[in-house]
């Protein structure tokens, strides 16, 4: 059914063009630069800094894709 519209409407049927999708560079952004959380301390409850900065990443990351996924469906 596509192959027979016209460029402008394939272009419009495509809905991965939204802004929302940009928040998804967020989690991949808290970890790719290491020095932001490679060290020791400070620790919260006797868990070193880069452990407990790893557990609100994936948290950060989850966070992001649910609100990603929910302003983007139809």
């Amino acid at each position: 059914m596509a192959e027979h519209l016209p460029d402008a409407a394939k272009r419009a049927e495509r809905s991965d063009h939204s802004p929302w999708n940009w928040l998804l560079l967020l989690p991949l952004a808290v970890t790719l630069y290491p020095p932001l959380y490679n060290r020791e301390s400070p620790d919260l409850f006797g868990i070193p800094f880069f452990y407990w900065y790893q557990m609100v990443a994936i948290g950060i990351g989850v966070t992001c894709t649910i609100v990603v996924y929910r302003m983007t469906r139809r």
